[in-house]
């Protein structure tokens, strides 16, 4: 055989076995795309989640729709139930209090109904879950509860470590001090070496002990799991003094003062920003954004001079106001809400000053900086449209 035919020949056998191992390959290769393709199936089943990139193929479309439909969002969840359950506090009388009669009362528990307004129609669709502050976290993160309105304070661990989403800011605090009218204290640095009542598991213990500290003031803390069995040890003594978020010390004051108790003195001085609002789980942005204008609808309507009495039966020309009330045709900001939820929220509930007036102003608190934007406060919310 000649060199020139050896050569060929040998190139002949090399492609025969490129061929041979380029099948084999692509044979493996789709084995393993179709063990591949059945495995994530199989951690469905079991409750995993699989990452959003895995199905690009437009083939998987349709399934991969019914998996995010099968988790779906708390806003599906709340309109398929059909009620919200609201996590509130029931002791704290102008925000959150259960009356004789079992209903739950005051500013807080009312944005709870804002927000069933809004998305379900139905301002009493609600289910309030009263939760020490302890709980409160556990509770949103558990499911327990699908929002939080209950004087939580926004603050960055929170924000960043419980596993939640804050919202946007109904009423602006900071903390304060309370004693008898009769102590003489007029300044915390009279608190020394006094007993100071304080919730436990609350930013309140907290910026009470760096306000002393910082100040060099001694002192001892009482805790408590809440205000049911705080208030009492107050009002029996335990304590010269009892700190909290000014609006709670003045929600007590009046209440103490109106069954007959000692009068009573708030602080001037205030220690720590408390910016109070909803909350939510993180991870659920429809849920936030549906919640979140819920509750900026109230603000909303006080800037256009629509209350409960007037909003259904707006018939003007503003353009703004139209798009609001759900009159313009054709118009869906994309937040999974009704065309007419702030007309619901408004005309069930109140807008913001008539939910303040009802609830807040009777327990000796202005507006202040919870007033408008254009009226020198800090309520401003983004534009409808």
């Amino acid at each position: 055989m000649s060199t020139t035919k050896a050569w060929r020949l040998l190139a002949a056998l090399f492609a025969f076995a490129l061929l041979a191992a380029a099948c084999t390959s692509a044979t493996d290769d789709d084995e393993a795309a179709d063990e591949q393709t059945e495995a994530p199936a199989e951690d469905d089943s079991e409750g995993s989640d699989a990452p959003a990139d895995e199905a690009d193929d437009e083939e998987d479309d349709g399934e991969e729709d019914v998996t995010l439909s099968q988790g779906g969002s708390t806003l599906d969840v709340v309109k398929e139930r059909g009620s919200v359950v609201c996590g509130s506090n029931d002791t704290l009388p102008g925000f959150g209090f259960t009356d004789a009669d079992g209903e739950v009362t005051g500013f807080d528990a009312d944005y709870c109904r804002v927000v069933a307004a809004a998305i379900l129609g139905d301002a009493s669709a609600v289910e309030f879950v009263p939760l020490e502050a302890a709980q409160r976290f556990t509770a949103l993160q558990s499911g327990e509860v699908d929002l939080l309105i209950r004087n939580t304070t926004w603050t960055a661990t929170r924000d960043g470590a419980e596993g939640a989403t804050f919202l946007n800011t109904t009423f602006y605090d900071g903390q304060a001090m309370m004693v008898r009218a009769d102590s003489g204290i007029t300044a915390f640095d009279g608190l020394a070496d006094a007993a100071i009542c304080v919730l436990s598991g609350t930013t309140t213990e907290l910026n009470l002990a760096s306000h002393m500290g910082a100040q060099g003031i001694p002192f001892e803390p009482l805790t408590f799991d809440s205000n049911d069995t705080l208030r009492p040890a107050f009002e029996e003594g335990q304590c010269e003094g009892w700190t909290s978020d000014a609006s709670q010390l003045a929600s007590f004051k009046a209440s103490i003062e109106e069954a007959g108790g000692d009068e009573l003195t708030i602080l001037e001085t205030i220690i720590s920003k408390e910016p109070l609002g909803p909350v939510v789980a993180d991870g659920d942005s429809q849920w936030a954004q549906a919640v979140e204008w819920a509750v900026m609808a109230t603000i909303q309507a006080e800037e256009f001079g629509l209350d409960s009495g007037n909003i259904a039966s707006y018939s003007g020309e503003n353009p703004e106001i139209l798009r609001f009330t759900g009159q313009e045709d054709g118009f869906d900001a994309g937040l999974g809400l009704p065309s007419d939820f702030a007309l619901q929220a408004v005309s069930q509930v109140g807008n913001y000053a008539e939910i303040y007036e009802e609830h807040i102003t009777p327990i000796g608190l202005p507006r202040s900086v919870n007033s408008l934007w254009s009226e020198g406060g800090l309520l401003y919310v983004p534009p409808y449209r």
